[in-house]
């Protein structure tokens, strides 16, 4: 699987407004790399910010030990946009990506490394233990962790872990965008490569504050239906659209037929117009079976 590249090591490194982060993170990666006599290449991404990062950025990589790239987002785009930026870039035979924040540790490189070439993976996740984030987002995380282990079967203990090693090969068969980067896993296991995980430290934030909100709650949930339809549905729309069509259609059958069944004993509606909720319900099964029978169609033609 090693491709043999200009570097034996990329570690692709996405900031937003860590100003203060990236120079000591820089030193604690060239550190490890000397030690490790690694060939690498450090590919930071400045993710649109808005404080002094980009130009702390670009005087580090002047004065660098090792070969360093700057790749500068006009604005915010997101960490998946970033990442997939920086895998563009990447040439070593090996990827790692980390967080620019201090709270993954350099020193755990070699271990994944080793990780992935002795356990054959195509990908090593970090798992972040003990983890040092507030109660809220641990809370969290556990719940993600368990809910996307259950619906895909790709089970890690912290699958949004940033800290990754991977092959060259996985990252460039990686077609990021949005907020998927929460689920490389998944999509790389679905693309056929083998997923492993290994416990590396993880440390308090040291500098700014965390980028984790709540609102992100419903954005990861959406997100997760969009994986399970590119890993599961992809090239069968119709099993996906029809799916969700069957339970809009069932529900306005149900409700058609509690209508009649309570105007036949002559008893109270529980609400007005059931016809009209019940007809919508069927309706709406109907155009979505539609869209997936239009997929599938779609599928065909390109196949011919």
């Amino acid at each position: 699987m090693e491709a043999n590249n200009l570097f034996q090591l990329s570690i692709v490194i996405p900031a937003y407004n860590e100003a203060d982060s990236v120079p000591i993170l820089l030193q604690q990666i060239q550190s490890v790399l000397e030690t490790e006599s690694l060939s690498a290449e450090i590919i930071f991404i400045n993710d649109g910010s808005t404080d002094a990062t980009a130009e702390v950025l670009d005087s580090l990589a002047e004065n660098a030990q090792f070969t360093v790239h700057i790749i500068h987002f006009k604005q915010n785009s997101g960490k998946a946009e970033a990442l997939a930026a920086g895998f563009q870039k990447a040439s070593g035979d090996i990827v790692i990506t980390m967080d620019a924040d201090l709270q993954d540790d350099p020193a755990e490189i070699p271990k994944m490394i080793d990780t992935l070439k002795t356990g054959n993976y195509g990908l090593v996740s970090g798992w972040k233990y003990p983890r040092k984030d507030p109660l809220e987002k641990r809370a969290f995380s556990f719940v993600f962790n368990r809910v996307t282990a259950m619906l895909t079967g790709v089970k890690l203990h912290d699958m949004n872990c940033g800290f990754k090693a991977y092959h060259a090969e996985v990252v460039k068969n990686l077609h990021l965008y949005g907020d998927l980067h929460r689920y490389i896993p998944i999509l790389a296991a679905a693309a056929g490569y083998a997923v492993g995980e290994v416990k590396v430290k993880h440390h308090p934030r040291q500098f700014g504050k965390s980028k984790y909100g709540f609102k992100r709650i419903p954005k990861g949930f959406f997100d997760l239906l969009t994986v399970l339809f590119l890993t599961r549905y992809k090239k069968r729309p119709m099993h996906f659209f029809a799916g969700i069509g069957s339970l809009f259609a069932g529900t306005g059958i149900a409700v058609l037929l509690a209508g009649c069944v309570l105007k036949f004993l002559k008893t109270d509606l529980p609400f007005q117009f059931p016809w009209l909720v019940g007809g919508v319900g069927i309706l709406t099964g109907i155009l979505l079976s539609a869209i997936g029978l239009l997929g599938e169609l779609i599928i065909a033609l390109r196949n011919e």
